[in-house]
């Protein structure tokens, strides 16, 4: 009895001894320290924040256009169309021999007198009869008195003669407004009697116009 007491007490005394190893061990992650924030913080995979920028497409360029935009003018009478008409500033070669004729052949009379004078040359450029431009029409041999060759006098382009023969110009170009005489392609000053076997169309301050 002696003998198998004294191998029993062995038996515990052993498994007393593997529970206590065991216990010290643990798991095997217990038994490691915790790591720092600072550790944590170098572990975490770092992103590089970066943004996607596309290239904005290039702003259209409109390609230039000749045609100058027009802005209708609601006038009550031709002295309102001509008030509200801007000046030209820079006449391209054909308005400037238009506005020409109207300078030398009718400066001074009433609006009307000037675009009757403007319309007409208009209508022999739009005739098939005569040049089909206004500076053919206007240097047209003998056909208009202050034409020098193929030149006309200068013009003092600062009075108001020049403003408003460049606005009845533009006028009569753009058709906006009729002469009272519209259709007319001859006229003479009232005092000459030219004896034209023409329709008379009416006399308009110091010119008799004809179709």
């Amino acid at each position: 009895m002696n003998t198998k007491l004294r191998y029993a007490s062995t038996i515990a005394v052993a498994a007393t001894l593997i529970t206590t190893l065991l216990s010290a061990e643990g798991s095997g992650v217990a038994a490691q320290p915790l790591p720092t924030q600072a550790e944590i913080v170098q572990a975490s995979p770092e992103f590089t924040s970066q943004p996607v920028v596309q290239p904005l497409p290039a702003p259209a360029v409109e390609a230039p256009s000749d045609k100058v935009a027009q802005t209708p003018v609601d006038a009550g009478s031709l002295a309102q169309l001509v008030a509200a008409t801007p000046t030209p500033t820079d006449l391209s070669n054909e308005l400037a021999c238009l506005a020409g004729a109207v300078y030398f052949e009718a400066k001074g009379e009433t609006l009307a007198g000037q675009l009757a004078v403007g319309r007409v040359i208009v209508a022999r450029a739009k005739s098939g009869r005569f040049p089909a431009s206004y500076c053919g029409v206007v240097y047209q041999r003998s056909q208009f008195s202050f034409v020098r060759g193929q030149s006309m006098p200068a013009i003092n382009k600062s009075g108001r003669a020049w403003t408003e023969a460049a606005r009845i110009a533009r006028i009569a170009h753009e058709g906006s407004w009729k002469s009272p005489v519209e259709g007319a392609l001859f006229f003479h000053a009232k005092h000459v009697s030219p004896g034209w076997r023409l329709t008379r169309l009416a006399r308009i301050d110091n010119h008799v116009f004809y179709r």
